[in-house]
């Protein structure tokens, strides 16, 4: 049988996001945390270019799609679990075990669940937080505890044990039922391309003064987005009722 390699392209990307996620969790068990963190969110990139190639190729595959969420549960479920584990969960014993643990758990429930329920298409929106968005939320603010603690050590105790409950919040808000907006289907006609240059120039530039920074305020803002939305409708519908 007779393989077209261009199938191979987009496995290979998918391949390397397991390959990194596994070695961030080398890097944090011995002690290398920042580092870890920072492969975590490479494996974005390469989580993001694995269906890009495969559409642009036209290679899909029912492979293809079980090969990409079994890498995501390594790159965004074990890894930013195992890092968070190695550089505080350890600290709060069984408590930290079983929030490492049940982030894993439900990451792979959220996954499984968004294959059994999504079509071909691409959803115009996610139900429940996507693992990559929870895995950088998990990351980045270990990366900004790393930067902030070293500045101002008397409040890293307090910004751990919140990393260790939102942590366990963003587990389940995996496996809620709450939206999420996809910008995969972002409609852009009605932005001008200028504006949308000027736009992304300004991000770009911000994410390269204040890396940390920037990324911890807009997951931080996605993550929070969704949830307040969702209690918003909640009493709106309540009131109507």
């Amino acid at each position: 049988m007779r393989i077209d390699p261009l199938y191979i392209l987009p496995n290979l990307f998918t391949g390397a996001s397991i390959y990194i996620g596994i070695l961030a969790v080398s890097y944090a068990f011995v002690g290398r945390f920042e580092l870890a963190c920072w492969l975590v969110l490479l494996c974005l990139i390469f989580d993001g270019l694995d269906g890009r190639v495969a559409r642009l190729t036209g290679t899909t595959s029912k492979f293809g799609v079980e090969f990409d969420s079994l890498a995501d549960v390594v790159a965004f479920g074990v890894a930013p679990a195992m890092i968070l584990f190695f550089y505080v969960g350890f600290h709060y014993g069984k408590f930290g075990i079983v929030v490492a643990g049940l982030y894993v758990v439900f990451g792979a429930i959220r996954l499984a669940r968004f294959n059994v329920t999504t079509s071909s298409n691409e959803p115009n929106v996610f139900i429940g937080l996507p693992i990559p968005s929870a895995a950088v939320f998990v990351v980045s603010w270990l990366l900004f505890e790393m930067k902030f603690g070293k500045q101002y050590p008397q409040y890293s105790e307090e910004i751990l044990l919140a990393l260790i409950v939102a942590s366990l919040l963003v587990a389940f808000l995996m496996v809620s039922n709450i939206r999420y907006p996809s910008f995969k289907k972002m409609n852009l006609e009605k932005f001008s391309f200028g504006k949308i240059i000027v736009l992304l120039m300004l991000i770009l530039a911000i994410l390269f003064i204040y890396p940390v920074f920037t990324i911890v305020t807009l997951i931080t803002f996605y993550v929070c987005f969704g949830l307040l939305r969702a209690i918003y409708y909640l009493f709106a519908k309540r009131a109507r009722d």
